[in-house]
C-alpha cells in the first residue's frame, strides 16, 4: 500500500519554512472551513474538523486563524465559497495523481494545476481505477516501539475495532483502516496514549510504480512544484521510491 509520498509529506507538513508558512496556513484554514462547512463546527462531533484542527496545530497555526476558519464554515464570518475539487492525471514518466484543491475559484485552481500537468509532460486523465479511500494513521519509529505496536496482541486489538493492514517501515508504522472505521481506531491508539504523527483518510494506489533514475529528479521538481501550489490541498501517487 505504500506511496512514495508518506512519509515526506507528514515530514514536510511538520516542517514547513517560515517563507512558505502562510500558503500552507491557507491550505490547512480552507480545510478546515470545508469541514465545519459541511459536517459543523464541533470537533468533539465532527471527525474531520477535528483532523484538520490536528493539522493545523502540528503546523503551530495560532488559535485565531483556527477560529476564523471554523467561523467561515459555520456562516458565522463572511468569506468566499470554498470548494473542494479533485483533478486526475499522468504526471511525469506516466505516474498516476490524483491533486485535491480547496479554492474560492475553480477556473484558476483547473489551470494552475492543469499547467503544473502539461509543464512536466503529463495531462489531466482518468486514474482513479488504481486507488481506493482507506484511513491511514502514520505513528513515529520511536512512539512504535516504546507502545510495542509490533506486537501481535495489540495488533490484534486494533484490528477488531477496525485496523486491516500495518506497514512498518523505518520511519514508523501506518496503519490502514476502512474510512468510516478510522475514527474507531484513532480513538484506542489515544486511549493507550499512543502518539499519533498524522491521521487522515487517503487515495491509497492498488498497484505502485517505482521510477528510473533518469525520471526522479523531474518527478522531485513536479512533486515540489505541486506541494508549493496555493491551490492544490494534497495529492496522491502510485509512485513509489
Amino acid at each position: 500500500m505504500s506511496g512514495h509520498n508518506k512519509w515526506s509529506k507528514v515530514k514536510r507538513i511538520k516542517e514547513v519554512k517560515d517563507a512558505k508558512r502562510s500558503a500552507v496556513f491557507t491550505k490547512i484554514g480552507n480545510l478546515i472551513t470545508v469541514a465545519a462547512r459541511d459536517k459543523g463546527g464541533d470537533p468533539d462531533t465532527n471527525f474531520a474538523l477535528r483532523l484538520a484542527i490536528e493539522k493545523a496545530k502540528s503546523v503551530n497555526m495560532p488559535k485565531d486563524n483556527i477560529d476564523k476558519a471554523v467561523k467561515r464554515g459555520t456562516g458565522e464570518l463572511a468569506g468566499e465559497q470554498i470548494e473542494e475539487l479533485y483533478y486526475e492525471g499522468i504526471g511525469p514518466g506516466k505516474f498516476q495523481f490524483i491533486v485535491k484543491s480547496l479554492t474560492d475559484n475553480k477556473n484558476r485552481s483547473a489551470s494552475n494545476i492543469r499547467h503544473l500537468f502539461t509543464k512536466y509532460g503529463g495531462s489531466f486523465t482518468t486514474v482513479n481505477w488504481n486507488f481506493e479511500q482507506k484511513g491511514v494513521i502514520n505513528i513515529k519509529a520511536e512512539e512504535t516501539e516504546e507502545k510495542e505496536l509490533n506486537n501481535e496482541e495489540k495488533q490484534l486489538e486494533l484490528i477488531d475495532v477496525g485496523a486491516e493492514d500495518f506497514e512498518f517501515e523505518k520511519e514508523g508504522v501506518s496503519i490502514y483502516t476502512k474510512p468510516e472505521n478510522l475514527q474507531k481506531v484513532q480513538q484506542v491508539l489515544e486511549n493507550q496514549e499512543v502518539a499519533i504523527e498524522s491521521a487522515d483518510i487517503e487515495y491509497i494506489p492498488k498497484e505502485t510504480a517505482e521510477p528510473t533514475e533518469e525520471e526522479r529528479e523531474k518527478l522531485n521538481r513536479f512533486i515540489e512544484e505541486l506541494e508549493d501550489c496555493e491551490d492544490v490541498s494534497d495529492y496522491y501517487t502510485n509512485l513509489t521510491f
